[in-house]
């Protein structure tokens, strides 16, 4: 067993492995936001576009293939509950030669969060 890339440090099939394959859903934004990270990692673009907010969704996905992340670390969440229908999570994930850091949105659609957008941060 592999342990998940999200940085919570349980192994990938119990954690965002279950969310990748359709098992269940992510119960929080802030768990979407840590298996599209994971998913990022494995390079799982049909992930990345079913969890993304149809109304902001791109047709299509290419990803960098030289980018190598390596780690995440969650910075702030506002919101994004199960009781909640938005909700913010601020990052930073680490790739070999740098990081990014996002202020990342979500919603619920049909009662699944999803990704709407993200702006960057210094």
């Amino acid at each position: 067993m592999s342990v998940c890339p999200c940085g919570l440090g349980g192994p990938y099939e119990g954690c965002c492995g279950r969310y990748h394959s359709g098992a269940v859903a992510a119960p929080t934004a802030e768990a979407l936001m840590r298996s599209r990270y994971s998913a990022f990692v494995r390079g799982d673009v049909a992930y990345l576009l079913r969890t993304w907010h149809p109304r902001t969704r791109p047709s299509g996905l290419d990803l960098d293939p030289g980018v190598r992340w390596t780690g995440l670390v969650v910075l702030r969440t506002e919101a994004g509950s199960a009781f909640h229908s938005t909700g913010v999570v601020e990052f930073r994930a680490s790739y070999r030669g740098g990081s990014l850091c996002e202020r990342s949105r979500f919603e619920r659609v049909e009662g699944a969060w999803v990704y709407v957008d993200g702006e960057f941060l210094e």
